[in-house]
């Protein structure tokens, strides 16, 4: 009676973990949209692959679209830290030292990719026709920002690392859950790899321009559909949270013990 007591006082006691849940699906959708538009739509709207005159011809015809991406790019980032630490709370539960793991990975992709951003600062720069510049001819100002912009596109590389390593402990702990579909733990799992997989091929062979995590990310964009629309199974998380807080019983002790 006493347990069914405690069961059915935890059951009232985290009704809300749903709102987690989707205040969670909410970021990481906002996210995935600056993102977009920061990293993917804006360059290939501006930059032209191997015609520097081209390309510093579209920033500067359009430089406030060139700052949406930039200023895209920094809130994604930033949302980000706010998703990680809501999933923290949603499957701290499940397995804590997992979900410190997931933590850590996550947050340590944030600074390298604000700080790569600073190329495209430097990219406003070299078209700002500031007086400093005049000692530059439009071609070596043009070399130049195509440099910052290849120097940014590799740093996304290094970001990457982490964006594929975060969803790999992500994975086990959706996996294991029991309150939201296994199915999505495997497909976060897959979508952690094809990150990995495709900064190792572009680094092996920078040529191939194969990328696999254009198909493999179908796991983050059903994880967070999900969290946003269906939420979790509260009955299920009161259980794993309950589990989670039982304080282990103390080991048994006999006169052989002693």
């Amino acid at each position: 009676m006493e347990e069914h007591w405690k069961d059915t006082m935890t059951a009232k006691a985290h009704p809300s973990i749903n709102k987690t849940a989707r205040l969670a699906g909410a970021l990481y959708l906002g996210m995935a949209v600056l993102a977009f538009i920061g990293i993917l739509y804006v360059p290939s709207a501006l930059i032209v692959p191997g015609d520097a005159t081209a390309t510093a011809g579209n920033i500067a015809a359009s430089e406030g679209l060139f700052r949406i991406g930039i200023l895209s790019h920094l809130i994604g980032q930033a949302l980000f830290i706010f998703l990680v630490l809501a999933l923290y709370k949603l499957f701290e539960p499940v397995h804590k030292r997992r979900a410190v793991l997931m933590v850590v990975l996550a947050l340590l992709g944030v600074p390298i990719a604000f700080l790569i951003e600073a190329n495209h600062f430097a990219v406003l720069l070299l078209v700002s026709e500031a007086d400093y510049l005049a000692a530059f001819d439009s071609d070596q100002l043009n070399a130049q920002l195509m440099f910052f912009l290849d120097v940014r596109s590799q740093g996304i590389l290094l970001a990457q690392v982490f964006w594929g390593l975060w969803l790999l402990p992500l994975g086990l702990l959706v996996y294991k859950s029991n309150f939201i579909p296994k199915i999505l733990g495997v497909l976060l799992i897959i979508g952690g790899l094809g990150y990995l997989i495709d900064v190792s091929t572009l680094l092996l062979f920078p040529d191939t321009g194969v990328t696999i995590s254009q198909f493999t990310f179908v796991g983050e964009l059903l994880l967070l559909l999900w969290l946003l629309f269906r939420g979790v199974n509260v009955e299920q998380w009161n259980l794993v949270a309950h589990d989670h807080a039982r304080p282990a019983k103390p080991a048994r002790t006999g006169p052989e013990g002693s």
